[in-house]
Order: C-alpha cells, then sequence, then structure tokens
C-alpha cells in the first residue's frame, strides 16, 4: 500500500511542467518562493540547465525571470523548442523584446497590480527619509563620538507641502492617497487625465504641462513605465525648471533620468535632494559620483521587497504559467 501511494506520488511529480529559473537563494529566487512553484513545477536551475541544453531544453516549458534573470537572450531561447511562456516577476518588462520574444509562439506575463502598494510605500518612505534627514540622524545617533546632535541636521516639512506626481497610473495613484494623509497639494502629469473622481478622491490636480508640475512641487516623485518617451525625460532642462528646495523621488526605472544631469543639480544646488530606489546601471559602479554626495538617499531596487508581495507576485507568475502551459487564456499575457 504506502509503495503504490508512493509510486503514484512519484508519478505525479513525474508529469508536472519542467520550468527554467535563475537559482535558488539570495541571489536568485527566495528558497520560500520556489517551494510555490514546486507546487505544480518542476524546477531545473541555469546552471545545471547550461551543462546539458540539448538533454534539458526540449523540455522546458515555462521560465520564471527574476531580476532580469535569467535574461532572454538569443543564445538561450534557441535552446528552448518547447517554451510556452516567460513570467516576469515586476510591472516593468522594458528588459524584454516582447516582439522578437513572441516570434517563437512564446508569451510573456507580469504581475500587475499586486506591487503596486509596496512600491508606493517605498516612494513615501524615500520622501520621508530624504525629507527627514532619517539616515543622517540614525548615523549621528550610532557615531560613538558624537554626544549631540548637531543643529544643522535641519529637515523640511512634508506636512502641507507640493507633491508633484509623474505618472499616475496604478502605483502613482497609490503614493496620491498616501500623500493625501500628509495634507499635501498634489498635482499629476500623466499620458491622460484621470477622471473627475479619482481626481477628487485624492485632492490632485492634472498638469498638462510637466513643466508647470515641475516649477510648483516641493517633491517630485517619477513613477513611470520605462519607454523610448520616457528615456531621459528628467534631465537638465527639468532639474532647472525646479525649485532649489525640492527633491526628486525616483521609483521607476533608472534610465527615466539623466544621472549625469542629476550629479550637476546636486552639486550645483540646482535641488535640494535625491532619493532613488532605483539607478543605472544597478549596482551602480563603485566610483561613481552619486555615491558620494551628502544629498542623495540610494536603495537597491526594493521597492516591491516585502514577505506580502514577493508571494503574492510568485503565485500570480505560477498562475500565469500554469494558464500558458495547459493553453488557456493567460491573464496578464
Amino acid at each position: 500500500m504506502f509503495l503504490n501511494v508512493f509510486l503514484s506520488r512519484q508519478e505525479m511529480a513525474d508529469n508536472k511542467p519542467w520550468v527554467l529559473i535563475s537559482e535558488v537563494g539570495d541571489k536568485g529566487i527566495h528558497e520560500d518562493l520556489v517551494g510555490i512553484i514546486k507546487q505544480h513545477f518542476q524546477i531545473i536551475c541555469l546552471e545545471e540547465f547550461l551543462q546539458n541544453p540539448a538533454l534539458h531544453g526540449p523540455k522546458i516549458q515555462g521560465m520564471f525571470m527574476w531580476y532580469y534573470s535569467p535574461a532572454a537572450e538569443p543564445s538561450l531561447m534557441s535552446c528552448l523548442p518547447s517554451l510556452k511562456v516567460i513570467a516576469n516577476g515586476g510591472v516593468g518588462i522594458d528588459h524584454l523584446d516582447v516582439p522578437y520574444i513572441n516570434s517563437f509562439g512564446v508569451k510573456v506575463v507580469n504581475t500587475p497590480g499586486v506591487v503596486s502598494d509596496a512600491t508606493a510605500d517605498m516612494a513615501m518612505a524615500l520622501l520621508l527619509a530624504s525629507a527627514r534627514q532619517v539616515v543622517e540622524g540614525h548615523l549621528v545617533s550610532v557615531n560613538p563620538k558624537i554626544t549631540q546632535a548637531p543643529q544643522s541636521l535641519m529637515g523640511v516639512d512634508v506636512t502641507g507641502s507640493t507633491l508633484g506626481i509623474i505618472g499616475m497610473g496604478h502605483i502613482g495613484y497609490k503614493v496620491a492617497q498616501r500623500s493625501k494623509g500628509f495634507n499635501m497639494r498634489i498635482l499629476y502629469h500623466n499620458r491622460n487625465r484621470r477622471s473627475i473622481e479619482d481626481e477628487q478622491a485624492v485632492g490632485a490636480s492634472y498638469c498638462e504641462k510637466l513643466d508647470d508640475l515641475l516649477k510648483e512641487s516641493d517633491f517630485v516623485v517619477v513613477v513611470v513605465n520605462l519607454t523610448p518617451d520616457t528615456t531621459g525625460l528628467i534631465s537638465h532642462r527639468e532639474l532647472l525648471l525646479m525649485k532649489p528646495t525640492a527633491t526628486l523621488v525616483n521609483v521607476s526605472r533608472g534610465l527615466v533620468v539623466d544621472q549625469d544631469a542629476l550629479v550637476k543639480a546636486l552639486t550645483s544646488g540646482t535641488i535640494r535632494a535625491a532619493a532613488l530606489d532605483v539607478t543605472h546601471p544597478e549596482p551602480l559602479p563603485r566610483n561613481h559620483p552619486l555615491l558620494t554626495l551628502p544629498n542623495v538617499l540610494i536603495t537597491p531596487h526594493i521597492g516591491t521587497n516585502t514577505g506580502g508581495t514577493v508571494r503574492k507576485m510568485m503565485q500570480m507568475m505560477v498562475d500565469n504559467v500554469l494558464a500558458a502551459v495547459k493553453g488557456l487564456a493567460v491573464p496578464n499575457e
């Protein structure tokens, strides 16, 4: 009886579709998240796959891309004749050549919606930490040589200030909701104006021209997708339009901001500060000037990094891959 049950379970495991991931652990997918995948799939890691792609390639039907890995490069795609779907962890797909991938008959899916709250929280965390010099205050507090906080440790007001949101999609709107609690005046610029009801719900005013938003805002939060139109969206001209007391917060993609222009603006006093969860590249070279400036706060692209959010992301990826493998309608293609 026990043997029959064991064989039955083994047979079920053997019938699970095969998927490719980068690796298990801190440099890949956390073991807890791998457990979600293993409920439905048999897993092979990239290193093992590359040892014998001719053997493993034909059985791989799905690929889980986490932090841009495995990369959908031609050399890999050509080794995956049975691949049906690539699931991207996150919303942005600027690192994927979707038409090229589709040319192999492979679908691309992402995880919209589930990342919005965590990313909006991160935007507010960066804004608040920069405005109130939280990191600087921590360093003072733990420094054994300092016995009294310097009077120069002076922040700027958040409550009652003007916030400009560039990109009022899911995440941008969540930022507006949070900002309302700080009694901020909220301006936004978007390709399309949101409904009057949406605006009234958060007290936001639409700026048809980006320039108007930049001139009036005390904090500018960038929450756009990376496209050819948004690459370098914030550069020398835009930074010069901002108040010298203003702070730039970027939780979108590093390439949306011209980093050379940002360094110049921060060192010349054109703007007060910058708080960035994204850079280009990631991480920055260790000698990059942004890493040496006292008025810059940088985090390592952790906007979605909460236990609850990453589990929701992974479950959504699993659901999408299962649908594609079974030939069903794919929810988030």
